[in-house]
């Protein structure tokens, strides 16, 4: 979680040594997540702005904007700002605008506007006898009747957008943080995976003839001749069909593909879930081609291994 705040602003100006450009954008190499939080403040004499960043995963990128009906104008370019930053997720920006508690500051009042509210009032009474008169809390809430702190409209948008570059920066920083140990945990899968595979490779042809001379055991049970040539060709057919060394091969060739595209960073979300998906497809294959316990012990293993990796690749972007 990213939380600062920034020194006071003068109505015209900015602080000294603030940074103006757009954030700076992570490192190309790496993986981020779509999960974050990053907020930001400034404060005026009577005023303080905050801008708030949330992301969660998303298939999509899902922007929703909240703010004031006062900088509902800077809506299009701050969508356009954030849209050019985060390419996908489930992200709120909260942009609100506080003033100070009671107590903190002295009010000031517009004694004309009261007593233009109290003339209307009156009139109010007259066309309808026995209403309510405003309460002093309701004339206070009344439009115009309590002074703001009168800040320049375009030092307050200039302002808005420094807080969402700096929000985006704070965003993007803790993202890459996140994305890090996700990444992590894929590299870890990964070598699971694999350490599973070596467990079946070695003894693939040890597990073939072992299938087909027990076959062809059951088949002499039988009276079958199990020398015959069509049953021979029938065996060497069934014997492809029980073959799992293509799986184990595609198994590994995924997985260094996952490699290659977790070192390469970048948006890679969608390479990896695609990747994910072909991954238990080959596992799903494994165990329909059991015909050992260790087989199906690994193809078991593989499962649960890759639907942890699937869950992980669901954050990243």
């Amino acid at each position: 979680m990213c939380h600062r705040k920034r020194p006071p602003v003068p109505y015209n100006g900015r602080p000294r040594n603030e940074p103006t450009g757009p954030p700076a954008a992570p490192s190309l190499t790496m993986i981020l997540s779509m999960t974050g939080f990053a907020s930001e403040s400034a404060e005026w004499p009577g005023l303080a702005l905050t801008v708030e960043l949330r992301s969660v995963n998303h298939r999509y990128l899902d922007l929703n904007l909240r703010m004031p009906d006062e900088l509902r104008l800077l809506e299009p370019a701050l969508r356009e700002r954030i849209a050019a930053e985060l390419k996908r997720g489930k992200v709120e920006c909260r942009i609100s605008l506080a003033r100070p508690a009671a107590g903190s500051t002295g009010l000031d009042v517009d004694a004309a506007r009261i007593a233009e509210l109290a003339r209307a009032g009156a009139v109010v009474a007259r066309l309808v006898p026995g209403i309510a008169p405003l309460t002093t809390a309701e004339v206070l809430r009344w439009p115009g009747v309590v002074a703001e702190s009168a800040v320049a409209p375009d030092a307050l948008a200039a302002r808005v957008h420094e807080l969402v570059n700096q929000a985006l920066s704070d965003l993007a920083a803790s993202r890459a943080r996140e994305g890090e140990k996700i990444k992590a945990m894929l590299l870890g899968a990964c070598e699971a995976i694999l350490a599973q595979v070596q467990r079946v490779a070695p003894r693939i042809p040890a597990i073939q003839a072992a299938y087909m001379d027990k076959l062809g055991a059951k088949l002499r049970e039988i009276g079958a001749d199990a020398g015959d040539e069509r049953m021979k060709q029938e065996l060497a057919l069934f014997a492809t069909k029980v073959d799992v060394a293509e799986e184990v091969e595609r198994l590994r060739t995924h997985v260094g593909e996952v490699k290659r595209v977790l070192n390469a960073g970048g948006a890679a979300g969608k390479r990896l879930d695609f990747l994910a998906q072909e991954l238990h497809r080959e596992a799903n294959t494994l165990g329909s081609k059991s015909v050992d316990a260790e087989l199906s012990s690994v193809s078991l293993e593989l499962k649960v291994l890759i639907e942890q990796m699937r869950e992980q690749v669901q954050n990243v972007e």
